[in-house]
């Protein structure tokens, strides 16, 4: 019996310090990335299922006032991961029944003029619906736009790109157009006068519901307390992000938050709770298109096949000032959501290496 019990306390031991050798090496890894890229501000959480196994933050999320990162409190621009966030809010509607992924985006948005074939939210949530993505100085804009539908007009008369569901095509702008199909989804039955906007809808359908209590919109000109300073890279230095207003892609694009939010999102979306699980199977199963080739891309969540066999779902997002990478690993019940005040700024491969690390 001693013996037995001698030897779980060496295996106890054992773990202890393996998790330890995982948070040293990591710590090791990320500041040479910091001392290398020259970022100014990194922040980077990972959780099992459900628990905070790393969530550290390195430099400055202000380094001209010295403000350190907070992953609990710094908000970073989170860029694409955003389309992410939107997806849980379109399931949500989903699971009410009040969206038909494969009906014309007319019936959601009447304004959509005819353009000749049919667009759905399952083709514009997989990037295949044939809208153009950012051309020009557009992803630089610094316009204020009121509502998601006044951010239709950047691209509502372009002719499509291709013949929808022929080609996967990157496209935020399609976002733009989910955004106010939900918002009309979710308005009074018989009414495209919402009487709850998209932000509101999801604030209460997403950050409300999973506790994301430091995630919202990067309202540009407003104050938002712990929201990070925005860099980019020039000449070799990191110089203060020129201003740029991100309300005309809220869905695709447009919120702020922290590492730890994210996993706390990720987490929710590991089984059946917040969302069926015939639900996340759907939206993270990879669309195909009409020749049957998959994209890697389901409905707001991509897929990331590893050379090990492993396989992660999530988004990467890139912003004037931020770029991001949230992953998960369903068998392991494990997220991993890393994020920098600067652009462009490359992982290179940095974040599936911590992945990998911490779920064998």
């Amino acid at each position: 019996m001693r013996r037995i019990y001698s030897t779980c306390i060496l295996l106890f031991m054992a773990l202890g310090l393996f998790a330890q050798s995982n948070s040293e090496i990591a710590d090791e890894k990320l500041q040479a990335f910091v001392e290398k890229t020259k970022v100014p501000g990194l922040s980077i959480s990972i959780s099992q299922k459900g628990e905070l196994v790393y969530s550290k933050g390195f430099g400055f999320a202000d380094r001209e006032e010295q403000v350190p990162v907070d992953p609990s409190k710094s908000k970073f621009r989170i860029g694409s991961v955003s389309k992410t966030l939107t997806a849980a809010g379109l399931a949500r509607l989903y699971e009410d029944g009040k969206v038909d992924l494969d009906a014309p985006i007319q019936r959601y948005v009447p304004i959509w003029p005819d353009k000749g074939e049919k667009i759905t939210l399952r083709l514009l949530a997989g990037h295949l619906a044939g809208i153009r993505h950012y051309k020009g100085t557009e992803f630089m804009s610094r316009t204020k736009y009121e509502d998601v539908a006044d951010g239709l007009s950047i691209f509502i008369n372009d002719p499509l790109i291709n013949k929808p569901g022929t080609e996967y095509a990157y496209s935020s702008y399609g976002w733009n157009l989910i955004s106010v199909a939900m918002e009309n989804a979710a308005a009074p039955q018989g009414s495209f006068l919402s009487s709850k906007n998209f932000l509101k809808f999801i604030q209460q359908e997403v950050f409300d519901a999973l506790e994301m209590n430091n995630t919202v919109p990067d309202h540009a000109d407003q104050f938002i307390a712990n929201r990070t300073q925005f860099y980019q890279f020039r000449n070799g230095e990191a110089v203060i992000a020129p201003y740029v207003d991100n309300s005309y892609k809220w869905a695709g694009g447009g919120f702020v938050g922290t590492t730890e939010d994210l996993c706390k999102f990720g987490q929710a979306h590991m089984k059946a709770g917040y969302l069926k699980q015939e639900t996340l199977n759907e939206w993270m199963t990879s669309q195909r298109t009409v020749d049957g080739k998959e994209t890697n891309y389901g409905i707001g969540w991509r897929t990331f096949q590893r050379p090990s066999g492993n396989t992660f779902y999530g988004h990467s997002g890139g912003s004037v000032g931020g770029i991001t990478f949230f992953m998960m690993h369903p068998e392991t019940e494990t997220v991993l959501a890393i994020v920098g005040n600067m652009d462009p700024l490359s992982y290179a491969g940095l974040q599936y290496e911590l992945m990998e690390m911490f779920i064998k």
